[in-house]
């Protein structure tokens, strides 16, 4: 095993960082490794924000729901869907593009560009030594956090990571067992199969909680997913994206 798989199987959640900023060689190696990933087409449709101001990241952190992490890291980065320069491409070339950016297809484009340059940011990160957390929370009030970083229309942010030096190092979770999520040839959905493993892994989830929290957990997988599809949120997010100029048509 190389190690850079050793890297990639070693992840791990951090939410608790030195009080040590990343320099700006970090950062630029962090976005450049960013910019190294796949992109459809060579669109390049997301952009990256990085918050060094203490103050703007504690605002972050309280429009993400008081995760202190976004507040105290290394460096907070902002990925965001874009399509915005693309505009401008379109108008510089007298194109009326509005169909095309606000398909569901370019949305789809701009998410996975900026989702895949995300994960090569984590991956090079924490190859430095570094430690990472993603931050979906932002997505919880979208508006507050577009004005605070001032994005224009048809640049919508989707997630935050915060990096920096961990100061910790908690057990890893274990994922669904690999049959639940590899299907050769075609898809594998026979239902009693299905709920045999994921029964096993709920005993799994249930003992890691158990031993991380001395008894105080026994959440399973299951109930906790059977939580998240009990109680809406984020409703506003059609409403907005489309708002943003995407994902219309």
């Amino acid at each position: 095993m190389n190690e850079v798989i050793k890297s990639i199987l070693n992840h791990r959640s951090i939410r608790k960082f030195a009080d040590k900023t990343l320099t700006d060689e970090q950062i630029k190696l962090i976005v450049q490794s960013a910019q190294a990933a796949s992109t459809s087409s060579f669109i390049q449709s997301y952009s990256i924000i990085g918050v060094k101001n203490k103050e703007k990241k504690l605002k972050l952190s309280e429009l993400a729901g008081g995760q202190k992490y976004v507040a105290e890291n290394g460096h907070f980065f902002v990925f965001c869907a874009d399509l915005y320069r693309h505009e401008l491409i379109a108008d510089q070339y007298n194109q009326d593009a509005a169909e095309i950016l606000e398909s569901t297809e370019k949305f789809m484009v701009a998410v996975i560009d900026a989702t895949l340059a995300a994960q090569n940011a984590v991956l090079a990160a924490e190859s430095m030594g570094l430690g990472a957390v993603y931050i979906g929370g932002l997505r919880n009030q979208l508006p507050e956090v577009c004005h605070l970083l001032k994005t224009p229309p048809r640049v919508l942010p989707l997630f935050g990571v915060a990096i920096g030096y961990p100061v910790q190092n908690p057990d890893q979770k274990q994922r669904l067992p690999f049959e639940h999520v590899y299907h050769e040839e075609e898809y594998q959905g026979d239902q009693t199969k299905y709920l045999s493993q994921l029964k096993e892994y709920d005993q799994q989830i249930s003992e890691y909680y158990e031993q991380r929290t001395n008894g105080e957990r026994k959440d399973t997988w299951t109930g906790q997913m059977a939580t998240m599809l009990a109680r809406p949120t984020r409703m506003y997010m059609k409403e907005f994206v489309e708002k943003q100029g995407f994902n219309k048509r």
